[in-house]
């Protein structure tokens, strides 16, 4: 590839990105464990929008369980939005012959 066709399509990578950056406030998904018991929206920047919590997932006398639900659900949401991430940073770069990992995947 031509040095300056490369600069170029970095320079344009870059401005991709920024453009991204912008789209991650817009994604939102959801986590989920436990049948859905416990649920948490995360937005594309990993900030936690909200939880729900269903009045059967908690029994006072297991706090333990309701704390596992609460990471499972939030690892969940984290996997999620990383997904939706890889899938945005492939779309810009698909076309661009980057090497395997390039982008940290």
């Amino acid at each position: 590839m031509n040095p300056m066709d490369m600069f170029k399509n970095l320079q344009n990578l870059q401005s991709q990105f920024g453009e991204m950056q912008e789209k991650l406030k817009d994604i939102t998904v959801t986590g989920s464990s436990g049948g859905d018991m416990v649920r948490v929206e995360m937005n594309g920047q990993m900030q936690v929008l909200s939880v729900h919590i269903e009045p059967e997932a908690v029994d006072p006398s297991d706090i333990k369980m309701l704390e596992d639900l609460m990471l499972a659900a939030l690892n969940n949401a984290s996997g999620k939005v990383q997904e939706k991430l890889r899938e945005e940073a492939g779309n810009l770069t698909g076309d661009m012959n980057l090497p395997p990992g390039f982008m940290g995947s």
